[in-house]
């Protein structure tokens, strides 16, 4: 099953290089992150046209999440499956596709160190492991988050640590709710099979970062162990952050064995 995450940064305006990308990479689910689109105007129609069912939650505005998957797509849930309040902004949407539990995040910026939105982006991920727990068997159920996370886990993950200190997605409070994710028993599949390479998946579009290759790790495709013992295939696709009007993010794709 290969399956992807990106952040499109407005599908309507990225639609025509989803449709152009996904008939060439022939992914079998994919999470879209920053859809920026209410529900009604969400294209499931120009998905089915390509083979694939779709899920997904959004209000129109900066955030919006979607699954798009040609393995089936059952026991949908929109948001936190935790039993408190709904999360007021629509950064998760889950579901079971070929007997895999995908689940795509969209986790908060955060903004500023100590600024409200901070604090919301670490209780939302707080959050994401009680949710985890309501929707899965464990780590021993075939389970894949996969989203924008808005945060570098190491250093390695930066092109440039000096740059980002004291700035929100490398901070130790951050970086402790990333590996709690870990510690619940995913794997950064990516990072676990390039271990010393520096890779990016977001670039600014100011200052040419992207030709500067001045980017970071925030992308990722986390797998439960009996997915990640079987990975084939763990990349970000730097085609998908070319050509015209890109996202500023590129597609992290990951494939593993039946």
């Amino acid at each position: 099953m290969r399956i992807a995450t990106w952040n499109v940064n407005s599908l309507k305006a990225r639609l025509p290089r989803v449709e152009e990308w996904l008939e060439q990479v022939r992914p079998d689910v994919v999470c879209l992150q920053e859809t920026k689109l209410t529900e009604d105007a969400f294209p499931a129609l120009t998905f089915q046209g390509l083979g694939y069912d779709s899920v997904h939650h959004g209000e129109g505005r900066w955030n919006g999440v979607a699954i798009v998957s040609r393995v089936g797509l059952e026991d949908v849930v929109n948001g936190f499956a935790d039993g408190i309040e709904p999360d007021p902004d629509a950064r998760l949407v889950s579901a079971r596709c070929g007997g895999v539990r995908i689940n795509a995040v969209y986790v908060p910026n955060g903004r500023e160190v100590d600024h409200d939105h901070y604090h919301y982006k670490l209780s939302w991920l707080d959050r994401l492991v009680a949710h985890l727990d309501a929707t899965t068997e464990g780590p021993s159920d075939e389970v894949v988050v996969a989203g924008d996370f808005n945060i570098a886990p190491t250093d390695l993950d930066v092109w440039d640590p000096a740059v980002f200190e004291g700035a929100t997605h490398v901070t130790d409070p951050e970086r402790h709710r990333y590996r709690a994710l870990l510690d619940w028993g995913l794997h950064d599949v990516l990072r676990d099979r390039w271990p010393d390479e520096q890779l990016y998946s977001y670039y600014d579009y100011q200052a040419g970062r992207f030709h500067k290759r001045e980017g970071v790790r925030i992308d990722f495709v986390l797998a439960s162990q009996a997915l990640a013992d079987r990975g084939l295939l763990h990349l970000i696709d730097r085609n998908g952050r070319k050509g015209s009007k890109p996202s500023d993010h590129a597609p992290v794709i990951s494939e593993f064995a039946a």
